[in-house]
């Protein structure tokens, strides 16, 4: 029986670091079922689904400090369970971009929280030389929710801080 672990890990953004993370699972008998990387200034954080026998995740999970720590790694393991499909029917970014200001992802994102709907993906991003943001959101929706009245909503509150959003319909192959 498979077993999960999610694997998150931050630290110096180094030439190899990844590699000898992937390495690490490979070799314990570990596959690697989803992943997300990015760098933050200096740093880079990575973020993994593994699963194997409950012998390859007991595995890894011994020998990560050890590899952690020779990187200068920060590292969070949690098991959990296998994926969960969802009856999600409609896939959607998010975009809202102009010029940055306190709150406004705080807003957005409780926006959706009200609404019951969950983010999926999130990326933000701000120019510090002209304080313009940008952002794209990823959700998924099930059949009942009006994308009509989801959007005119969105739109408003675009317009109580004066930047520009639109909702988009995308397809399910084009998800990270």
């Amino acid at each position: 029986m498979s077993e999960y672990l999610v694997l998150t890990a931050m630290g110096p953004d180094r030439t190899g670091s990844v590699s000898d993370l992937t390495k690490l699972a490979s070799e314990c008998g570990c596959n690697i079922l989803d992943s997300r990387m990015a760098i933050f200034g200096l740093e880079f954080t990575l973020i993994m689904l593994l699963t194997g026998s409950n012998k390859a995740i007991h595995q890894l999970e011994s020998k990560l400090p050890a590899v952690a720590h020779e990187l200068e790694l920060i590292t969070m393991m949690k098991r959990t369970s296998g994926y969960r499909e969802q009856d999600y029917v409609h896939h959607y970014q998010v975009d809202y971009a102009g010029i940055d200001q306190p709150g406004i992802l705080k807003a957005v994102t409780a926006f959706f929280a009200t609404r019951n709907i969950d983010i999926s993906s999130l990326k933000t991003e701000i120019n510090q030389k002209n304080n313009h943001m940008s952002a794209a959101i990823l959700i998924a929706l099930m059949e009942e929710t009006s994308i009509e009245q989801l959007e005119s909503d969105f739109l408003q509150l675009c317009e109580q801080f004066d930047v520009q959003g639109c909702i988009k319909k995308i397809q399910s192959n084009q998800i990270d």
